[in-house]
Order: C-alpha cells, then structure tokens, then sequence
C-alpha cells in the first residue's frame, strides 16, 4: 500500500461513498422552482448519512447532470462549488469531487474547495454515449500545476462508463501505459455505469500489472462482493450500494452505509 493512502485517509483499503450532486442550474433534470437550495439539502442529508454510516472519506459528483459533457459550462462548476462550500462545514473526513466528464473542471473545482483528490477520466479516446471522447493528459496536468493543485490526489479512471477504448488494447496494456506516462495516484476500474458490477479478475489483472499503484473497485461494490473485491483492490468507491434499496437516483440509506463499513472493519488489515 502507498504511504499516501493512509496518510490521507487514515486506514488501509478506503472506502469512498459518493454524493451524487442533484441536476444543476443549466441541467435539463434542473428544477428552479426547488432551488439551488434544495439540492443542498438533498446533499447535505446524504453527507450526514454517509459520516455516521462511517465512511472513510466523501467523493461529490454530478451525478444527475444527465448527459453529460466532456466540457462542461462554466455554470456547473459554480453551482457545485457553491453548494459544496456550504457542506464544509458538516465535513468530518476528507473529500473528493468529480465534475462529469471534465478533468479540467475537476481540478478547478477541487481548487476551489479544498478536496484532496478528484477522480476523472484522464486519458485515452473513446466512442460513447456522449460522443468521441478525447482526452488531453498533457495539457490537464501542466493545468494542475498551473494552478498549483499539485497537491491534489488524481484518481484515473480506466475503464470509463458508458464508452469503450477505440485501440484494440488489453486492460493490464492500458494500465501499464497510464501509469508509465502519466503517473497517477490510483487507478479506478469501472462497470459499464453507475452500479455495475467489475470482476474480482479484471481487477486482479489491473493490479498484477501494476502492483506499486492503488487499484480502486469504482463501481458496482456491494455488501456480498466487498469482502471478494477488496482482497484484490486496495479500496473502493461506492455510490449505489449506499441508497435507498440500492438504486443509483435514490437518498443515500445510512443502515445500508453500516452494514457494508461493519463488513468492511471485519475484514480490512488491522
């Protein structure tokens, strides 16, 4: 394990519970007759929930900002730092942010709050749901530094949702050359969308092939698979598992936050 994963998240094998951001000003899902407020509101519930459901850290997202953009306006990122900025205060762990699909914007953001990491899809070209999807690694890294984010911990999602690598490339070749060229902090391996389950083995061939970097579950984590994915995975991220009935769109459920972080204490290194 990286010295840095504990150092940032106090244990070993963390686990990451995502708030997933109502549908912002400019977002077709918006509602204006609800407020910016209320997706505070909705935010700051699920917060609560998942800190006393005992997560190790928070990871903000916009998760209902369906579709999404690889560029996105300049209107998101305000509205989430400001809603983020108002959620600081009940923050008792570290946080995370993300803004779909904009590695750019992420880093911007986390700038703007204070997050400690951010996870984004950093590299590679892809046909998707959105588009072709491209990438600037070079360009968005010199921008990290630019705005002296260096101490942002950058997460690289690997296996996108919804899109799939143009190259005919096997996984553990693209995890390789990630890490080669671009030196990330951890790499996240991904299901198709939110909730979708990863196999133990394809994370196993990410993690053999780059064993001195942390390998994140990033979707489809439950409570009957936790124990098999992290004893390959050096953590996870979990968003669906946590709501209500373990729907994606639904409030986080923090019985569901305890049953999953008790399993996760009794198998996690001491």
């Amino acid at each position: 394990m990286q010295p840095w994963i504990r150092e940032l998240f106090g244990v070993s094998k963390p686990i990451i519970g995502m708030c997933h951001l109502r549908a912002l000003p400019g977002d077709p899902q918006y509602d204006p007759a609800k407020g910016l407020d209320w997706v505070y509101e909705c935010a700051l519930a699920d917060v609560q929930a998942l800190q006393a459901g005992g997560v190790d850290a928070i990871l903000f997202s916009n998760e209902f900002s369906l579709p999404y953009l690889t560029q996105v306006e300049a209107v998101t990122v305000a509205c989430m730092a400001a809603v983020i900025a108002q959620l600081k205060p009940h923050l008792r762990i570290p946080f995370g942010v993300n803004v779909l699909w904009d590695a750019r914007a992420s880093l911007d953001l986390a700038v703007a709050t204070g997050a400690q990491f951010v996870r984004e899809v950093f590299t590679g070209v892809y046909g998707s749901d959105f588009g072709l999807w491209n990438t600037n690694p070079g360009a968005v890294i010199r921008h990290q530094h630019r705005i002296g984010a260096q101490h942002v911990r950058l997460f690289f999602n690997i296996v996108p949702e919804s899109a799939a690598y143009l190259g005919q490339r096997q996984i553990a070749d693209i995890a390789r050359s990630t890490v080669f060229n671009t030196r990330p902090d951890a790499l996240c391996v991904s299901g198709l969308t939110a909730g979708s389950e990863v196999s133990t083995q394809t994370l196993k061939i990410v993690k053999e092939a780059v064993p001195h970097t942390p390998v994140f579950a990033n979707t489809g984590v439950n409570l009957d698979n936790i124990a098999e994915q992290l004893t390959v995975a050096d953590g996870a991220v979990i968003g669906s598992a946590f709501k209500v009935d373990g729907h994606t769109w639904n409030p986080v459920d923090v019985e569901r936050v305890k049953a999953i972080m008790a399993k996760v204490r009794m198998i996690r290194p001491a």
